[in-house]
């Protein structure tokens, strides 16, 4: 379970829906989505880590991994959103929706991330049953595995067409940012491009 998901995360959900199986059994990997997302910021790429309590690090299954709010990390995320996408074309449009889990303490990571993908997956109109592991599998040999290749530190194996983001004219456009920068940019097309 990632947080705010790269838009490859929605491209392989789409492709292999309702065969999606989310892993909540595995050992919590560090520097990987399942804490951070990047967004596109003036200066270009700006990674928000949601951070966690210290010893959750090591040999912590990754669905009790639990959420430090020893400093003010929502406000901070929250922040760097509204000056990063406040002149996108539909970042009012959703403010409201994504505020609440900026201002909600969540106690742990994975339950975070689930309530925001229920919120992604209802913004971009994607229905698909969302199964959980029950316990923790080396390899799944019927199923395509995701948990290590979507990575911040791996290139996406996929072409990513363009499209409009706020800060493309200094930067151009960057690939596979989280799925809020296609949806605040493209709003209810968001799906369209998705699966275009």
């Amino acid at each position: 379970m990632f947080y705010l998901p790269p838009v490859e995360y929605f491209i392989r959900l789409n492709t292999y829906k309702p065969d999606i199986l989310i892993e909540r059994e595995e050992h919590f990997p560090k520097q990987t989505y399942r804490n951070r997302a990047n967004i596109y910021s003036p200066e270009g790429i700006l990674t928000l880590v949601v951070p966690v309590v210290k010893g959750s690090k090591t040999h912590t299954k990754v669905k009790d991994v639990k959420i430090s709010y020893d400093f003010e990390w929502q406000r901070l995320h929250w922040l760097s959103l509204q000056a990063c996408y406040r002149r996108s074309a539909y970042f009012e449009y959703y403010e409201d929706d994504f505020s609440v889990f900026y201002q909600n303490k969540y106690p742990f990571l994975f339950d975070y991330n689930e309530q925001l993908l229920q919120f992604l997956l209802k913004a971009l109109k994607i229905k698909t049953p969302l199964n959980y592991t029950e316990s923790f599998e080396f390899e799944y040999p019927n199923l395509a595995d995701f948990r290590n290749s979507i990575h911040p530190k791996k290139e996406i194996d996929f072409e990513q067409k363009p499209y409009f983001q706020v800060f493309d004219e200094r930067k151009g456009f960057i690939k596979n940012l989280s799925i809020i920068d296609l949806l605040f940019n493209q709003g209810p097309q968001a799906v369209n491009y998705l699966w275009g």
